[in-house]
């Protein structure tokens, strides 16, 4: 495709306009002959990996700063960069968001169950479904690039003989900080929860709350569905100005959980959902009530949860030896809180012993807080690492010791195999172990080295 044909809206020179793209890109190490290459604003700004982008075979540079390069450099507003980065990453693709229905989920919690629960029930209903977030990439939501490259491979794979096709996406308060789904249209954006995080970027609740309400306008959103048994959820049904059906934990009746799944009723219709925990009944209300709002209907929705797929490493049960092992993805204080309260409602007797840790180069804040929930909503803690980076993973055990309960038994160790069976040595029968903090992760970071590592296959060997 033509550059010119890419970049429509811009006055571009002959010679310029007649360049050949065939892919865009934001990193220098993925150019290619063909590659338009946007040079971003960012802790360190893109220009000063334009040269490398052009030395991969970048043949055009886009960027909103002058600089001299062996390939044309289109310059832009800085305000205009960010779109235009969305509208060329679309374009060389196709447009694949166009035909499908879009719904976006964004929270602290539960972004990841929600979406994934949305495309396992469409598929249940016989819709062409798929999902992109936590479990497919490397970040949430991907940059522009990728995310259009993904949507673009996930609709070509789907069946065109279907009438009904919808991708599921999770979106981050970051990518809508960062404009990463400029261009997308969502018929519905579902909104989880808000609790403390990401307060190393956002600086304020307030700031993280406003990012996060950004998708519930009409610039992003169709319709909104929202959570209303939380605080910021209640407000942000109130300001929104696009139609809004609220939820909450009032639209499930006579509720039934087990380690084995829940039974509830919703809308007049029995449920059976092989979903484990208390939080995933919520879980599953937004989403059941997503796609009610898509035009679904409602027995039918009721009926496709039972054959729902579970969502790895949230709630994900595993036994042995008389005692309950759960992985859990739990990172925030709100999500540790949330489902200790879940495992202890469904304990009959035993203890509960808790493994976790905290995340390095990332929010602080909630580390010693992390603790405090821990230390009093367990009988046993043991403190580890999760992904140390480049912060020494004692001083983070250091950060999270500093909020546990005054006389709360916990253990330090920070290797994490360690502490895992640390933890299973000292389980008894009945007991249930939580392990929190990475979920469906198979690697960890620790410094500049990423390792394979999984809770749960780790789990399982210790269990035999």
């Amino acid at each position: 495709m033509q550059l010119g044909d890419i970049l429509d809206d811009l006055s571009l020179g002959v010679a310029t306009s007649s360049v050949e793209i065939t892919r865009v890109e934001i990193d220098s190490r993925e150019c290619r002959p063909g590659t338009l290459f946007f040079a971003m604003p960012g802790r360190r700004h893109g220009v000063a990996f334009a040269g490398d982008a052009v030395a991969n075979g970048a043949s055009c540079v886009v960027t909103d700063v002058s600089v001299k390069l062996e390939a044309p450099v289109i310059v832009v507003p800085t305000s205009q960069l960010r779109a235009l980065l969305a509208h060329a990453s679309a374009t060389i693709v196709g447009h694949p968001e166009a035909g499908v229905t879009l719904v976006g989920v964004t929270g602290t919690n539960g972004k990841t169950s929600v979406t994934a629960i949305v495309a396992s029930l469409a598929r249940a209903l016989a819709w062409n479904a798929s999902s992109v977030g936590t479990l497919t990439g490397e970040r949430t939501t991907p940059a522009s690039p990728e995310l259009y490259r993904a949507l673009a491979e996930i609709v070509a794979s789907f069946d065109p003989a279907k009438r009904q096709s919808l991708v599921a996406l999770e979106v981050s308060s970051h990518a809508l900080d960062q404009h990463r789904v400029d261009g997308l249209r969502f018929c519905v954006a579902a909104f989880t929860n808000l609790s403390h995080d990401h307060l190393d970027y956002h600086a304020t609740m307030e700031k993280y709350f406003q990012a996060k309400a950004s998708l519930f306008t009409s610039e992003y959103a169709k319709r909104a569905v929202i959570w209303t048994d939380d605080e910021y959820g209640e407000r942000l049904a109130e300001l929104t100005t696009l139609p809004v059906t609220r939820v909450s934990r009032g639209d499930a009746l006579e509720v039934v959980t087990s380690l084995r799944g829940s039974t509830f009723f919703w809308r007049g219709h029995l449920v059976n959902s092989p979903l484990v925990g208390d939080y995933n009944v919520d879980n599953a209300l937004t989403a059941m009530t997503v796609m009610g709002t898509l035009g679904a209907d409602d027995a039918e929705i009721a009926a496709a949860l039972a054959a729902v797929d579970s969502v790895p490493g949230r709630f994900d049960v595993q036994y042995g030896r008389g005692v309950s092992v759960i992985v859990d993805y739990a990172h925030t204080p709100e999500g540790l809180q949330r489902i200790l309260a879940d495992v202890r409602a469904l304990q009959h007797g035993g203890r509960l012993i808790t493994v976790f840790g905290a995340g390095g180069d990332r929010d602080r804040t909630k580390r010693s807080e992390m603790g405090r929930v821990a230390s009093t909503m367990s009988d046993l803690t043991v403190v580890t690492s999760d992904n140390p980076r480049s912060e020494p993973p004692d001083a983070i055990i250091d950060a999270v010791v500093s909020g546990i309960a005054p006389d709360a038994p916990i253990v330090r160790e920070s290797d994490r195999r360690r502490a895992i069976a640390l933890a299973l040595e000292r389980a008894e029968s009945g007991d249930v172990v939580v392990v929190a903090g990475k979920g469906h992760e198979t690697t960890q970071t620790v410094g500049e080295l990423v390792i394979p590592f999984d809770d749960r296959a780790v789990v399982k060997e210790l269990l035999g």
